[in-house]
């Protein structure tokens, strides 16, 4: 053969560049769409591609369930929620479906008629150890075994979550959307997560800091993961170490552990749900009082046994617009849901 000219060679070496660099494309492209990450602009709101939300792919409904009890705390909180639920059902963007609020208390309440409810039965007596968050996987387990759900999709839900916005379905197939909690630290407490999440599964940090709830999955994966989800939390609410690590939040520690990242986790933003889980503390010149109660307050566990009055007072100036927007919320509901104060006292 003849000895290959300098612009020959120069030519196949830059043709099998521009093959390799295809190739390599393509792999990481379908690494990426394999995992759920995908390759669009991260959406500065939810962490989901941009492309995928403008895709109009994510209509599929979802089923809005939150577990609950049947005491007055938990009741006046899920008429709530329900007010808002119905509100933003039927404006646009919203995938929201059907209702349920999964009653774990073995028997119906007063609520019956007026939330879409389902009754199942609460962990033997003795088995949650005096932290009744245990039930609300064992809720779902029964849930999904007995219902007839006729939505794809879920949204785990609480009480005290209020919907600000309609909340389009913002999972991807097999990829939940979830909300990371600054509270859920699994490479902090790496000792106590690798009883439940062994070195052979991967590193810690694949452990997302999120709970069960908000998060809205596919029926069939929460049917597939349910049951252990039961059987982690039970498993570390019965080892000392681990149960006073995790302390309230044991059960989102057991759900994160349980779902790390295999399935990939697209992030719930803050704009859809206000969840008041902590109580809101001011003095009058609008300036938060942390760790003392403020001269103005506004705590759910302030309404224990009862509802909170209507026509709570709005906040002084100066504190921020999301408690300002949750008070003029709760207030609405109030104001507007029949016999509010009487319902709740039975």
């Amino acid at each position: 053969m003849g000895r290959a000219s300098p612009l020959l060679l120069v030519l196949l070496a830059l043709g099998f560049f521009f093959a390799a660099y295809n190739l390599l494309t393509l792999v990481i492209q379908y690494k990426d769409s394999s995992t759920g990450l995908g390759s669009g602009i991260s959406d500065s709101l939810t962490g989901m591609p941009a492309n995928f939300r403008k895709s109009g792919k994510s209509n599929l409904k979802f089923h809005v369930a939150l577990t609950a009890s049947d005491a007055p705390y938990s009741q006046w909180q899920c008429r709530i929620m329900y007010y808002w639920y119905k509100k933003m059902k039927s404006m646009p963007g919203s995938d929201m479906g059907k209702f349920t609020r999964v009653l774990h208390s073995g028997k119906g309440d007063h609520l019956m008629d007026e939330i879409p409810t389902f009754v199942v039965d609460p962990l033997p007596e003795g088995l949650d150890q005096g932290y009744i968050v245990l039930n609300r996987p064992w809720a779902f387990v029964q849930w999904l075994e007995k219902a007839t759900i006729e939505e794809e999709y879920i949204l785990m839900a609480e009480p005290d979550h209020i919907f600000a916005n309609p909340l389009p379905n913002l999972a991807h197939g097999n990829n939940p959307a979830g909300f990371p909690f600054f509270y859920i630290k699994p490479t902090e407490h790496e000792k106590i997560v690798r009883k439940f999440y062994p070195e052979e599964k991967g590193p810690v940090t694949d452990v997302d800091p999120i709970g069960n709830s908000p998060v809205i999955i596919k029926k069939t994966l929460l049917e597939e993961i349910a049951p252990t989800w039961v059987n982690v939390s039970l498993r570390m609410k019965d080892d000392p170490e681990t149960d006073k690590a995790f302390g309230w939040v044991l059960e989102m520690y057991a759900y994160a552990t349980l779902c790390y990242s295999r399935h990939g986790i697209w992030k719930l933003g803050r704009d859809f749900i206000i969840h008041y889980t902590y109580g809101c503390d001011y003095n009058m010149k609008g300036e938060l009082t942390y760790g003392k109660i403020g001269e103005w307050r506004f705590d759910k566990r302030s309404h224990l046994s009862g509802p909170p009055p209507k026509n709570l007072t709005l906040p002084p100036p100066g504190v921020p617009e999301s408690v300002v927007r949750l008070v003029k919320m709760v207030n609405e509901a109030t104001a507007n849901i029949p016999g509010w104060d009487s319902l709740n006292s039975g």
